[in-house]
């Protein structure tokens, strides 16, 4: 959900050209799925099409990114595990970028897509402010 809202955002502001953004498993459950049903039909809901993506692992060439985000500390430990050192100053948690930093509701359990989305909404627009304050207005 946080890559094609990010994604939407970015296309929005015309700075999609400026950024490279992709989401990556952290666990090789799900490897080569679809985003879950619910994550699809919140999207849409907002006009956010994300037809085509399929999960893949993170992998210790994905150190090479700038900003490297996690949806809760769950995965902050593994990123950190897969990454090691070569992430070290890039690792961050999406909700840590709003006033309300922890983890990013998970639906997997309650069904509750909203409140998910709306972290997530909420932390990748405080996210890109935060980049667009650090590397844009110069």
């Amino acid at each position: 959900m946080a890559e094609f809202l990010f994604k939407d955002m970015l296309r929005k502001k015309g700075l999609s050209d400026l950024f490279n953004v992709e989401s990556r498993a952290t666990y090789p459950d799900e490897l080569g799925c679809p985003p879950h049903h619910g994550t699809r039909r919140k999207l849409a809901e907002h006009g956010i099409d994300c037809s085509g993506k399929r999960a893949e692992l993170l992998t210790k060439a994905d150190a090479a990114f700038d900003y490297i985000v996690g949806m809760d500390s769950r995965n902050i430990a593994r990123i950190n595990t897969i990454l090691g050192a070569a992430a070290s100053g890039k690792v961050y948690m999406l909700m840590d970028f709003t006033e309300r930093p922890g983890d990013v509701a998970d639906p997997w359990f309650t069904g509750d897509f909203d409140t998910t989305y709306n972290d997530i909404y909420e932390g990748c627009k405080r996210l890109l402010e935060f980049i667009a304050e650090k590397h844009l207005k110069k």
